[in-house]
Formats: C-alpha cells, sequence, structure tokens
C-alpha cells in the first residue's frame, strides 16, 4: 500500500481504472462480433496520428484520436461497400499509418523523448492534461453505448436478423468501429499501440466464459480490467518492469487460470 503516497501511481491506478471501463465495454463488443483484427488494424493507424502531432506541435493523443477514428470509419466503409478482401485491406491501412508515423517522427524537429511510450505504454508517466482527455472519451463511449445498447447487441449477435428487422446495421456498425477506435485512444498511454489488441480482448474473453448475458460480460470484464491493471502496476513497481508489459501478461496468466477453472 506504501505505492499510494506517490502522486504518479495514484494517476497511474486511476488511468487503469478508465481504460478498463473502456475496455470492458466496447472489447465486449469486439470478442463476441469477432472484430479483433480489425481492431489491431485501427490501433496500429494512430502512430500516424501520434507522428503528426509532433511534427505539428500539437498534442499526439489529439492526433491519434483523429487517425484512428478516420481509420475505423475507413475499414467500415470499405467492409460494406468494396470488393477488395476486408483483411487485405486492413493490413494495407495498418502499415501505411506505422508508415506514416515514423516519417513524421523523423521529420519532428529535435527527439520525441516518449515517443516509446506510445507503443509500449507508460502508465506510470501519463500528464494529468491526458486523464482528463481519457476521462472526456470515457463519458464519450458511454454515453452512445447507454443510447444504442440494444441495436449494438442485435448487430452483434445476428447482423442479418437485424438487418431484416429494420435496424441501420451500417450505421451501427461504423458507429461501433468509432467507438472501438476511441476505446484505442484511451489504452494507447496505458499498455501501448503494440499491446492494445490484449487488453481489449482478453478481460471480455475470460468474462464471456463465466456469463450469460452481455450486460454481466461488461461489468465482469470492466472488473477483470481493474483487477489487472492494478496488479500489474504494483508488480511492474516492486520488480522494476516495463508496466504496459507487465499488465498484459498478467491479463494472460489469467486467461490461463480461467480456462483452467473452466474446464
Amino acid at each position: 500500500m506504501g505505492i499510494l503516497h506517490f502522486e504518479f501511481m495514484r494517476n497511474a491506478l486511476l488511468v487503469g481504472l478508465l481504460v478498463s471501463i473502456a475496455c470492458g465495454v466496447i472489447g465486449t463488443y469486439v470478442v463476441v462480433k469477432r472484430i479483433v483484427f480489425i481492431s489491431g488494424g485501427i490501433s496500429h493507424t494512430a502512430y500516424g496520428g501520434i507522428g503528426l502531432g509532433y511534427y505539428l506541435g500539437f498534442n499526439p493523443m489529439v492526433g491519434a484520436t483523429i487517425f484512428t477514428v478516420a481509420s475505423a470509419l475507413g475499414m467500415g466503409l470499405v467492409q460494406q461497400r468494396s470488393r477488395q478482401r476486408e483483411d487485405t485491406v486492413i493490413g494495407v491501412m495498418w502499415a501505411v499509418g506505422m508508415a506514416l508515423g515514423i516519417i513524421f517522427v523523423k521529420l519532428s524537429p529535435g527527439y520525441a523523448a516518449d515517443l516509446m511510450s506510445y507503443l509500449f505504454g507508460s502508465i506510470l508517466t501519463v500528464p494529468v492534461r491526458d486523464i482528463g482527455y481519457i476521462f472526456m472519451l470515457d463519458l464519450l463511449i458511454a454515453g452512445i453505448v447507454y443510447r444504442y445498447f440494444d441495436e449494438f447487441k442485435a448487430v452483434a449477435f445476428d447482423e442479418e436478423f437485424a438487418r431484416v428487422s429494420g435496424l441501420k446495421t451500417d450505421f451501427l456498425n461504423l458507429l461501433l468501429l468509432f467507438l472501438v477506435a476511441l476505446t484505442v485512444v484511451v489504452m494507447i498511454r496505458a499498455v501501448g499501440i503494440i499491446l492494445v489488441i490484449a487488453l481489449l480482448t482478453i478481460p471480455p474473453a475470460i468474462a464471456g466464459e463465466f456469463s450469460h448475458g452481455l450486460k454481466g460480460m461488461m461489468m465482469l470484464a470492466v472488473l477483470l480490467g481493474i483487477i489487472f491493471t492494478s496488479a500489474g502496476l504494483g508488480l511492474s513497481y516492486l520488480f522494476d518492469l516495463p508496466s504496459g508489459a507487465t499488465i498484459i501478461l498478467v491479463a494472460a496468466v489469467g486467461y490461463i487460470l480461467a480456462l483452467l477453472c473452466k474446464r
């Protein structure tokens, strides 16, 4: 409990709580709808926005938000209207986003000292302004999910039936991808771009093994996210390990134990 005397640890635990809410709610839809690969593509295009932020001198988190939202909507439109293979288009956007980020960072004046924190996460160094930004994104995500909960549930479990029933499935899919993009931005500072997919999928995947309803699955996923981030933070502090990677490893161990218990 002594770690709570440090302000940066209190801030990190707060970020972990906010991250857990976003990944528990939206990660549930990602797991049920089986769009993990799309989520990975969205997360890696964020690097282009981070590089653009450094290059033009504004908050990299804002740049990441712009790029992830644009890529999410682009992937959704391609999925709906293009004849190209969906996985091919996602792979192209994934690569282009990373390439643009590398180029923008190279062209930026000076040295981007904390750039690696966006790749692998640095929850211990999240500034207060970013905590406020993450909190606002959480509120936006919660508000939209509350408004469209039943519609999202229909699209996630049986999209064809939802379309026949008269729901605007194309709009709902784009809106869901928009929320995935916001969730990715929320998690980048906690676990980094490379590890986002794990935290977005592991807690909901465990929750899905022990839940019989969507709301229960979300609540359990949020709780598991809080446990994993808090335990990962404690272990990284005690053993001087990278925080983002430690959180993911704790979550992976939890997933293995859950499968063994279920068996």
